[in-house]
């Protein structure tokens, strides 16, 4: 271009900039709009809360004094629920204040994604994070069967520490974000963040020599469990939200759950492998623990991984009891249903039986 051209481009530049400015200082009224409707809604969601809880306690008051419910008592009580179900959805789209984790590591820094989308990209981008480490874990671990070098086993150690402390932090924002992750899945985390910290400040000793290779068999074990969870998680929770039998913000997580149930025969046994692996890790660390060269790291890591063992096995065997009887309870449901149809049938049958003699004999 000439200089006539460019200035031509310039002055049409201009005009394109006096179009942004206008569109930017609109964007920053709506952003504050935004903000302060927010305000107003968080305000007019506590004076709702505010006002049922005094409507429900006088509620409760008149029962206890023993005042008989009419009709509009009664329509009101549900009344009171359905309210409570409805302000639960609309806090659903208000931000959320952070964990007192989120706050220790983020600070007063707001996590809440509003928009949908936005969620479920961020949820997406947990699973696919989960995915490729675990794959990454794999080819250090089995690089380490092989090949006897300290800074390849820090780094895969190292990496176990990265992985599991942004899981606790994903999975924190998640929480605020709706996600029902919850109890022990959450707390494994923590302790396994402890496990691979006291792990990458384990001197290269003896004990270490003798423990390295049933480590890494462990590591890669799990990174081939975890992709299978991964593979038939992700299809369980596709179905069920598909059926609206589960949230959307649900996540796979690192052991079984009660929406894990259908299908399930293949996994189990790999769980269980697991888990029994966790144990045999503790009994040899508690073995190497009477080593003359152990430090300390030793019996710490036995207890970790010991309580490790025993909180999957006690939650799996409490989750696998609490679905079996649950079938059972449905079966017999579903056993007494058909036994009192058929009480009934008969009843109807003799009493068509008897109408019939009682015309004929008229």
């Amino acid at each position: 271009m000439d200089a006539e051209e460019c200035l031509k481009e310039w002055e049409d530049l201009l005009t394109d900039y006096k179009r942004l400015e206008t569109v930017n200082k609109d964007y920053i009224a709506k952003l504050e709009e935004v903000g302060e409707l927010q305000s107003q809604c968080m305000k007019e969601l506590e004076h709702q809360r505010y006002r049922m809880n005094v409507i429900a306690g006088a509620l409760k008051r008149l029962e206890k004094k023993g005042v008989t419910k009419d009709e509009r008592v009664a329509n009101l009580e549900k009344e009171i629920m359905k309210r409570k179900a409805m302000l639960h959805e609309i806090k659903a789209t208000l931000p959320k204040q952070n964990s007192m984790y989120l706050r220790i590591i983020l600070g007063n820094v707001n996590v809440s994604i509003l928009n949908k989308n936005d969620k479920f990209k961020y949820k997406d981008e947990y699973e696919k994070f989960k995915l490729v480490l675990s794959a990454i874990a794999f080819v250090l671990a089995v690089l380490n069967l092989y090949v006897d070098f300290r800074p390849l086993q820090l780094i895969l150690i190292f990496l176990l520490v990265w992985y599991y402390c942004t899981l606790t932090i994903r999975e924190s924002i998640l929480k605020v974000n709706g996600s029902r992750i919850k109890g022990w899945w959450r707390l494994h985390h923590f302790v396994s963040t402890v496990v691979a910290g006291i792990l990458l400040i384990w001197p290269q000793n003896e004990p270490w020599n003798e423990f390295r290779h049933t480590f890494m068999w462990f590591i890669a074990y799990i990174s081939v469990v975890q992709y299978m969870q991964f593979r038939y998680q992700s299809g369980v929770l596709y179905r069920l939200k598909a059926l609206g039998a589960r949230h959307n913000m649900d996540i796979t997580i690192e052991g079984f759950h009660s929406w894990m149930w259908r299908g399930l025969s293949y996994l189990l046994p790999f769980l269980f492998g697991g888990y029994v692996f966790q144990l045999y890790i503790a009994y040899t660390l508690y073995h190497l623990s009477y080593h003359p060269e152990a430090t300390w790291q030793v019996p710490y890591l036995a207890a970790l991984y010991l309580l490790l063992h025993f909180c999957n096995m006690y939650t799996i065997l409490r989750t696998l009891r609490k679905k079996t009887q649950g079938g059972l309870k449905l079966r017999y449901k579903l056993r007494a249903i058909a036994y009192r149809l058929s009480n009934e049938v008969a009843v109807l049958e003799q009493k068509w039986r008897q109408s019939k003699v009682e015309s004929k004999t008229e």
